[in-house]
């Protein structure tokens, strides 16, 4: 139960989180990507405040001692190979991003607003979730 509402309690600060930036508004992810329009940066100060928060926790982590309050240990990805799935995976994300506006965490915390551009755009990521979970297993 404790981990549940460890789980609980990170999502619903991630998603204030994001609301609060406005990371879950697509016009603000829209202008800080039209970087030949009228760019807004400010997106840029809530990432780098994300990696400032997230490179000391990383760091502490890895350290041999390290371990979390529910688990043996961290899962940290190991891989760290650019190859072909990735730069696959990460351009699908990037035109997904910036033709619909959201990315998976924004879009999962803007279906409370219950607009159905954000609800077509959590389907779609739905569908091509479970196409990419069908076509890995052939």
């Amino acid at each position: 139960m404790a981990r549940t509402g460890a789980a609980a309690l990170a999502g619903v600060v991630f998603g204030v989180g994001l609301a609060l930036s406005q990371m879950a508004n697509p016009a603000k992810v829209l202008a800080f990507l039209d970087l030949a329009g009228h760019w807004d940066p400010s997106l840029a100060l809530v990432m780098g405040g994300a990696l400032a928060v997230a490179a000391p926790a990383f760091a502490w982590a890895r350290r041999p001692a390290a371990h979390p309050l529910f688990a043996e240990r961290f899962q940290i990805p190991e891989r760290s190979a650019i190859d072909g799935r990735l730069l696959a995976g990460s351009s699908l994300f990037g035109v997904g991003w910036g033709l619909g506006g959201f990315c998976p965490g924004p879009a999962l915390a803007a279906l409370a607003a219950g607009e159905p551009r954000v609800w077509l755009f959590a389907l779609a990521m739905l569908a091509g979730a479970f196409a990419y979970e069908a076509w890995s297993r052939r």
